[in-house]
């Protein structure tokens, strides 16, 4: 057989493995990347090169930072304040998710959300109120937001290393407003629908003061890695090294100070990273690098533009939509790696700028996780929460809360980027 149907077969067959055995998708990233270099798809150095390691340090190194900053309780310390000086629940609810989407513009989802669910967990049974549609909130208030920064989510992380921006292109591209604030016009809508949801908790929120900043360290290093990142712009402007090495020296110094103010260890907070997350990163990248190596990417642009035409309009939406329906049911992850080169290729066959198909792909597929319990991460982890407490989630449950709060975020963030970025 041919390496490019060599090549198809192994992502065919991984893609389909990851959505059958979610469980297992980092050792069938691994095993299908030992699988094409074995098959000579393509070679070692091959492989080595198609792994982006500027995004892989940035997510490795806030992982370490997320973690130190999670342990100091300051997330908890400020959610218990937003709480009590609420005067209704349904103010706190709102309160708590629009805390949790700040965190997890800086910190990975999962984090944010086992950061900030005690909280919620603790008002609820203060209030005798039911938790779930409070978690659901939550999950989805942090994947949102996690799409607004370059170190908010991994699809935000490979976006950037794919399209060479850097931090402070998340804000403003080419002189131009850029994906933050068409999250945050998404926000604005989808809180809306948050509002609808819980205006009727009218109950007044107060809570124990039982959190305790443990130290105030952890917050300026996140703090002082955002501002370094804000200015790496300035001598590595193409994305190619910088960022990661940054996150990597924050994390480092983090890790000392552990060591030494907290008597941590080191070797056991390393090894308690989230490295399975990490290898499938890699074993992604490995897998569209072969697509790419043997011409499928081309094959697939071309179809598609032929699906298009001329009509950019109707790309963008076609895209968008395509990315949403998908990413409620499998991993956003290895579906944006193997798009993001199908999409510039689109744009270069149809002589326009790549960059508003590119951000419509990353609102749809980071987006579309939120409709269903098993779209994204944090959803599962907030479920999995409310199972330990002992409430039981169906899956329409989580719907009638995700699919109206994601289709007033897409459709209001869309429409920015298509006024701001339409050729």
């Amino acid at each position: 057989m041919e390496p490019r149907f060599v090549a198809l077969t192994f992502f065919i067959l991984a893609y389909l493995l990851f959505i059958f055995l979610p469980a297992k998708r980092t050792h069938v990233a691994l095993i299908a990347s030992c699988l094409l270099i074995l098959s000579r798809c393509m070679s070692l150095r091959e492989a080595f090169f198609a792994v982006n390691w500027n995004v892989m340090g940035i997510f490795v190194g806030t992982l370490v930072v997320a973690d130190l900053f999670m342990e100091s309780r300051m997330p908890a310390y400020v959610a218990e304040l937003i709480v009590n000086y609420s005067r209704r629940t349904w103010m706190a609810i709102l309160f708590i998710c629009a805390l949790t989407g700040f965190i997890s513009a800086f910190v990975e989802n999962v984090a944010t959300v086992l950061i900030v669910a005690p909280i919620a967990l603790a008002l609820s049974k203060k209030l005798s109120i039911n938790p779930v549609k409070m978690l659901i909130a939550i999950a989805i208030s942090s994947n949102l937001q996690g799409t607004a920064t370059l170190i908010g989510d991994p699809p935000s992380m490979l976006l950037g290393g794919f399209a060479k921006m850097n931090f402070m292109d998340f804000f403003f591209y080419r002189g131009k407003p850029s994906i933050f604030f068409a999250v945050q016009i998404g926000a604005l809508f989808s809180f809306t629908v948050l509002y609808f949801i819980f205006r009727n908790e009218q109950k007044r929120t107060e809570l124990l003061r039982v959190e305790k900043i443990k130290s105030f360290v952890p917050t300026i290093l996140l703090v002082v890695l955002i501002i370094a990142l804000a200015l790496s712009s300035f001598f590595d402007a193409s994305f190619s090294y910088a960022a990661g090495a940054l996150c990597l020296i924050a994390a480092l110094l983090g890790l000392i100070w552990d060591a030494f103010a907290n008597q941590g260890n080191f070797i056991a907070r390393i090894k308690a990273l989230d490295w399975e997350t990490t290898f499938f990163l890699m074993g992604v990248f490995i897998l569209v690098g072969s697509l790419t190596l043997t011409g499928w990417i081309d094959v697939s642009a071309g179809f598609l533009s032929q699906r298009i035409g001329q009509n950019i309009f109707l790309g963008f939406i076609l895209l968008i939509t395509i990315s949403v329906v998908l990413s409620a049911f499998i991993d956003n992850v290895p579906f944006l790696a193997a798009m993001l080169p199908v999409t510039v290729s689109v744009a270069q066959k149809l002589s326009v700028d790549p960059t508003v198909l590119l951000f419509g792909l990353l609102i749809g597929a980071s987006l579309g996780g939120n409709i269903t319990p098993i779209g994204a991460s944090a959803n599962i982890v907030s479920i999995g929460l409310l199972k330990k407490e002992g409430y039981q989630v169906k899956f329409i449950d989580f719907v009638k809360i995700g699919l109206p709060f994601t289709l007033a975020a897409v459709l209001a963030a869309s429409w920015f980027v298509w006024v701001i970025w339409k050729p």
